[in-house]
């Protein structure tokens, strides 16, 4: 995905079937990658009768400082009256901290009424959670890595350790409109729930243009971890989802949560389902004999850079763990109790 320069000058517009601008700002969500929020305008631009912000951003400075400054170019470049006083919806399409963790800073601009999916509302709502569970959860995913020993496997353990005691929001948020899906929000949004990428994750149909969220990147297939450590993730949800978004018909562009436009959005899905087809075959042929997923993660990328560890052992279980329900490996456990992968015997 790519890395944000500077607040865009000017933001990138589409005009759908019934003449709702959707604007395209860019901002830094986290330090050299960005992420994008859209703004959806309906009405005359003088006087628009409906504006939703979707999604936030980040919650550091530069992140909040360019989503003003985008707002600030719609209304100097394209005239239209939108203010942070007169906004109508927040939609967040899933809460990780690229597309949520703004949101404190933006329900401290306007009282516009929130809207995230069913599964996303305790996030949201109790970002802290309860960290006994989390600790305890994460421990145990600790092993069936096979995060047992010391070198990498410690350090990777220490890590995923850390990264359980992160939270996606720095304060509670309270959601006034719970989704689901195939609801139409505020005569707008058609919502489709696609789990894979997160559980939650929803996509917005607004007429003829789709906002794919992270489910449908131009540029990068989604990062995914295994649905036994989230519920509605992993890989079997995510090629469920892309089935469904294929689907549909008389969509002329998708807006993805990073990168540019996507007009050829079918080709796009096919690209990415070929990309799993060779992931999967990989896997296989790296597990002829029993072995871990940290293991098959380094036999997978043997130039494994410390920065993508954590994102590719993710990949990697969510590839095993799709594998092991299609019937292809065989899971078994070692000693110590971490899991063992290994082709299953053909007929």
């Amino acid at each position: 995905m790519s890395a944000p320069t500077s607040a865009p000058a000017l933001a990138a517009r589409h005009v759908t079937s019934s003449g709702t601008r959707v604007y395209t700002l860019t901002v830094p969500a986290f330090p050299h990658f960005a992420a994008n929020v859209f703004l959806v305008v309906r009405g005359d631009a003088a006087r628009p009768e409906y504006t939703a912000l979707v999604d936030t951003g980040g919650s550091h400075e530069a992140s909040t400082a360019a989503l003003e400054a985008g707002l600030e170019a719609i209304r100097s470049e394209y005239g239209e009256a939108v203010a942070w006083d007169t906004l109508s919806r927040v939609v967040i399409t899933h809460p990780h901290p690229d597309h949520v963790a703004g949101l404190p800073f933006v329900r401290s601009r306007t009282d516009a009424p929130i809207a995230a999916h069913e599964w996303a509302v305790p996030t949201m709502q109790n970002p802290a959670g309860d960290p006994v569970k989390r600790q305890a959860d994460m421990e145990d995913h600790i092993l069936w890595l096979g995060l047992t020993g010391g070198g990498t496997e410690a350090e990777y353990a220490e890590r995923l350790r850390r990264r359980a005691h992160n939270t996606m929001l720095s304060e509670a948020v309270e959601v006034q409109t719970v989704l689901h899906d195939g609801d139409v929000l505020d005569d707008v949004f058609t919502v489709i729930h696609t789990p894979g990428h997160e559980g939650s994750q929803v996509c917005l149909r607004v007429d003829d243009l789709l906002l794919s969220a992270d489910h449908l990147l131009p540029r990068n297939s989604p990062p995914l971890m295994p649905e036994r450590f989230q519920r509605g993730a992993g890989l079997g949800h995510y090629l469920k989802s892309l089935d469904r978004i294929e689907e549909l018909e008389g969509v002329s562009v998708a807006l993805g949560g990073h990168d540019g436009p996507m007009q050829n959005w079918k080709g796009r899905i096919q690209n990415l389902r070929e990309r799993y087809d060779d992931k999967l075959r990989a896997v296989l042929d790296a597990a002829a004999g029993p072995i871990t997923i940290h293991d098959l993660t380094h036999a997978l990328h043997p130039r494994l850079r410390a920065v993508q560890a954590i994102l590719l052992l993710d990949q990697t279980a969510a590839l095993t763990e799709y594998l092991v329900a299609r019937g292809d490996l065989v899971e078994t456990r070692r000693e110590d109790g971490a899991a063992l992968f290994v082709r299953a015997a053909q007929p």
